[in-house]
């Protein structure tokens, strides 16, 4: 037998609150019955999903992955609701979720998501900030927790299993404290999500930046040392669109370093009338983000 929408919640229960105990509390149910529908799913799936220890429940490998079909199937439920009740009525409505990585968030979804929500006054965006390292923002969508992603992507990755389209390309700037005598010679801030190959091939020909380098923790707290006379950086268009007082802005001219924006969907939610309707407002909002 297949596994029933309540025990796909309750095994998500289970994987958010790390706990039997917790996930019963959620869901109104006692530990034993937990314990005794967890079992009962196992047997029905044929693998063990979680470990079970004296810190609680983990997911098991076979329970990652079926933690990540269980959020997609009952998203997909949802969506089933929500959208032929939309139809009906000649409207969209319900949630649509966005992972973005944290200056798409502050800079590019506000736009998106005010026009958005105008057009369709039912519509509730949910945003999650997700850092743009190891699966980031496009992680999300394949695990089940994000419609659609903001992300960047190299020209020649992949994405198996998931559909991508091409936003704008972002080009880099060099960012300096306005009115120094010699910015080459303060430190080059960097920061973990800085880690395109793209960029990183670029950084390898300059033989005029600088050797010494300081790790920062992100691109904002990058420009703020900036701005604090303490180095320099190469920053994307869209950490410095405002930039603070006491910085320089230069364009690095031809050859400069880019990178890559990309919507990042599901085979099955590209059909959400929801997110078709979002990736037509980003594409529109993109548009204007290149002509700028």
């Amino acid at each position: 037998m297949d596994l029933s929408p309540s025990e796909l919640r309750l095994l998500i229960a289970v994987e958010n609150t790390g706990s039997f105990t917790a996930a019963g509390r959620e869901v109104g149910l006692s530990q034993s019955a937990v314990s005794h529908a967890v079992r009962e799913s196992e047997r029905r799936v044929g693998a063990v999903l979680f470990d079970r220890g004296r810190r609680g429940a983990t997911p098991t490998p076979a329970g990652e992955r079926a933690l990540v079909h269980a959020r997609q199937i009952l998203r997909q439920l949802e969506l089933l609701r929500v959208e032929a009740r939309g139809a009906a009525s000649g409207s969209v409505t319900g949630t649509v979720r966005v992972a973005a990585f944290r200056t798409a968030a502050a800079h590019l979804l506000p736009p998106v998501l005010d026009r958005l929500t105008t057009r369709f006054p039912g519509l509730r965006p949910q945003v999650l900030v997700v850092p743009e390292l190891g699966r980031g923002t496009a992680g999300e969508v394949a695990d089940g927790r994000a419609d659609l992603a903001i992300a960047t992507l190299d020209d020649n990755a992949e994405l198996p299993g998931l559909r991508h389209g091409d936003l704008f390309t972002e080009p880099y700037l060099l960012v300096h404290p306005a009115n120094h005598p010699d910015p080459r010679g303060l430190p080059l801030l960097d920061w973990p999500e800085n880690c395109s190959s793209y960029t990183r091939r670029w950084w390898r020909t300059q033989d005029w930046l600088p050797p010494r380098r300081l790790d920062v923790t992100d691109d904002s707290v990058v420009l703020s040392m900036v701005a604090q006379g303490i180095g320099i950086a190469i920053l994307p268009r869209l950490t410095v669109l405002t930039p603070p007082p006491g910085v320089t802005v230069v364009d690095l001219g031809p050859g400069r370093p880019t990178r890559r924006l990309v919507h990042v969907t599901t085979g099955a939610a590209r059909y959400s009338l929801a997110v078709r309707e979002l990736i037509r407002e980003l594409r529109a909002g993109a548009a204007v983000s290149e002509r700028d």
